[in-house]
């Protein structure tokens, strides 16, 4: 991910910067010049109003309010707005030939209240005030550098020198312009061409302080790079180069058709100046779906991308900003979540977090981050279409409509972080296994958690899911309290039509209470027995030692056998002849018990050493002897298996045997006899 980190940097900031900058174009559009009222006008006005007679008079001419008109149906609507777009078309059309006209009287206005008869007066400023700010920066610059004797630099106190640079030129820049009087129309023509110069630095800084950032992960990244560091330095520069031309034709765009109408210049042809510098950041975007490094589109597509930004533009010429704002949603925001999730991964990932705040902490950076980009786009096309979607569908039920909608994408984005942050904690707590030193209580708190997180994962998902539909619900205009009734009356109804899922449920809801078993403990119900693997909240997963799983309803179970709780006593039964000593086999068995006991392949899973207990009883062909072990539960079987062996071997060297099962065949004289004399006959037969 590391050498595509600066693509996605690049696409997400050619994507967050076009959003962000057409808001301030679209809001300088309509911007007017203020029309000042004379202070004595006003002053007889408010006199005129607080007369008495006056006042009497009004009330009597004041008309009945009227009833609000029906609202209109939707072919109304669509016609309005088509006769808005005609009038919006013509209405650019007929300004253009006005343009040399306003240029002209514009150009007279910034002579006489600008320049002052001083022709390049703005321009003198501001290139004084630029050269202030930059040897202010370069000073801050030079005694920030002084300070590393070794030549090395912090990520860290990089951005806090850019900052302060950056802070040094503002404030000495911007100071020493309002330290003297200026006249209103200079200084607003200053100030805000100047604010536009810092906030493309701004913007080349911030894209600088991501590319560093993407460059550091790949050096550190101990993966497989998968594209030279010549490739990642040339997306670099495309990316640095293409952002800085957006951002400058947005932001000295926005300062030009913000100043425009206060030189005179009408609103007509403010948004034609508006509208060309969109033409502007649409051949930059068409540039860039053609030329981006990295590309691996077909030129088909790359052709519908190119029509698309085109119609995007038209339907902004159209006055459709809903349209346009949907239209740029779909083709940026994707592209803006992924590239703000990168950036929020690689933060969180150089953070170096740890334990469970560390855990919460990276999963409400990444995913929050994302939802904040899907938040702020939501509540902006909120902004936009709440009133024309409200006269779409009629009065106030449109609006509410819309309303709900929007905030029930607000409503499922909380729920996501909250569902991602307590999946990510219960993931993190199952994955801490304990240590080889712990004891048993740690060991079996361990297990226990294990078992429950999982069902508690489950339940919250329900739950956070039910929440989720009943707030949205509720935003929509939906009634909740008479629904939460008539669910709890079927839910009733459907306990009674399934008896047995509420029996598996509230069965394994008892086996959890009681803890009858854990996740990785063998057990055995009836013909069942096996692993404990996973749970659901209606049945259990057994692993057979063969292999087979069994998926078992918590209610089939029955009766438990936990086989692997606590400690295990295996009872072993043997046998050795009557002429055995039984004294030695006892004293060998309780030597080879004492062997195994401080081997330390067994040591730690033996609780007490294999011994004999005696004799059991007198068999047809032997003694039988029984001896004991107790174990930790599943270690006994190898236990066992080396205790076999080394009795086989010390029974053979103290002649002690094995006693086994045997026959005895007698037979009489006469029937010896035959059975000689028919052998002799085959044998002269063959």
């Amino acid at each position: 991910m590391s050498n595509a980190l600066p693509i996605r940097v690049g696409i997400l900031l050619s994507a967050v910067l076009p959003i962000f900058f057409w808001v301030l174009l679209g809001t300088s559009w309509a911007q007017q010049p203020p029309v000042d009222v004379p202070p004595e006008k006003a002053r007889q006005f408010l006199n005129l109003l607080s007369d008495p007679e006056v006042k009497v008079w009004l009330e009597g001419k004041v008309p009945a309010p009227a009833e609000e008109p029906p609202a209109g149906s939707l072919d109304d609507a669509i016609a309005s707005w088509g006769l808005a777009v005609r009038t919006r078309l013509a209405a650019l059309a007929d300004a253009v030939p006005r343009i040399p006209q306003e240029l002209s009287n514009a150009a007279s206005v910034v002579t006489r209240d600008v320049n002052s008869g001083r022709p390049g007066l703005v321009v003198l400023i501001l290139t004084v005030l630029i050269v202030v700010g930059f040897g202010a920066e370069w000073l801050v610059r030079r005694t920030l550098a002084s300070g590393d004797s070794d030549g090395t630099v912090d990520p860290g106190q990089a951005v806090l020198s850019e900052v302060a640079a950056l802070l040094t030129f503002a404030l000495a820049s911007i100071g020493s312009f309002l330290a003297f009087e200026w006249p209103p129309l200079l200084r607003r023509i200053v100030l805000t061409t100047l604010l536009a110069f810092i906030a493309v630095r701004v913007v080349r800084a911030i894209v600088k302080l991501l590319f560093g950032l993407a460059g550091a992960e790949r050096r550190t990244s101990q993966e497989t790079p998968t594209a030279p560091p010549v490739a990642s330095e040339i997306a670099q520069h495309f990316w640095f180069r293409r952002v800085s031309l957006i951002a400058g034709f947005l932001l000295f765009g926005w300062a030009l058709v913000s100043l425009m109408p206060s030189i005179g210049f009408s609103v007509d042809v403010v948004r034609v100046a508006a509208l060309l510098c969109g033409l502007g950041m649409l051949a930059i975007a068409i540039e860039i779906v053609w030329r981006r490094p990295g590309r691996t589109t077909s030129s088909v597509r790359q052709l519908l991308l190119s029509f698309y930004l085109i119609a995007l533009w038209l339907t902004w010429v159209a006055g459709l900003l809903g349209v346009l704002w949907l239209g740029l949603y779909a083709l940026l925001l994707p592209a803006a979540v992924r590239g703000v999730g990168d950036v929020a991964q690689a933060l969180a990932s150089g953070a170096q977090r740890s334990g469970a705040l560390g855990t919460m902490l990276n999963v409400l950076i990444v995913r929050g981050a994302r939802a904040a980009v899907i938040g702020a786009a939501v509540a902006w096309l909120a902004y936009l279409w709440r009133i024309r979607a409200a006269a779409l569908a009629g009065g106030q039920t449109g609006g509410l409509v819309v309303s709900g909608l929007l905030n029930s994408i607000i409503i499922l984005l909380v729920a996501d972080l909250l569902w991602q942050m307590a999946k990510a904690l219960i993931a993190y707590r199952m994955e801490l296994a304990p240590k080889d030193e712990s004891n048993a209580d740690d060991l079996a708190r361990n297990d226990r958690l294990r078992t429950l997180l999982p069902i508690f994962r489950n339940v919250l998902a329900v739950f956070i899911a039910a929440v989720s539909v009943l707030t949205i619900l509720s935003g929509l205009g939906v009634q909740i309290a008479p629904l939460i009734a008539g669910a709890g009356i079927f839910g009733v109804a459907i306990g009674f039509g399934s008896q047995t899922l509420v029996k598996d449920v509230l069965s394994g809801v008892f086996y959890m209470l009681d803890d009858a078993f854990r996740v990785g403990e063998y057990i055995q119900s009836g013909s069942y027995k096996g692993t404990v693997e996973s749970f659901s909240l209606r049945s259990v997963r057994l692993r057979h030692h063969r292999g087979p799983i069994f998926t078992v309803p918590f209610g089939e179970l029955g009766a438990i056998q936990n086989m692997s709780r606590d400690w295990v006593m295996d009872k072993i039964a043997l046998s050795v002849t009557y002429d055995s000593d039984v004294d030695l086999a006892r004293r060998l068995i309780k030597k080879i018990g004492q062997e195994l006991a401080a081997d330390p392949e067994f040591a730690a899973d033996t609780i007490e050493p294999l011994k004999m207990q005696g004799v059991d009883n007198f068999g047809d062909s032997g003694i039988a002897l029984r001896m004991k072990l107790m174990t930790k539960p599943g270690m006994q079987f190898g236990i066992k298996r080396r205790a076999f062996m080394m009795i086989k071997k010390a029974f053979d060297e103290n002649g002690i045997k094995m006693a086994v099962p045997t026959v005895h065949v007698e037979g009489g004289g006469d029937n010896a006899a035959a059975a000689q004399q028919l052998l002799k006959m085959k044998q002269a037969a063959s």
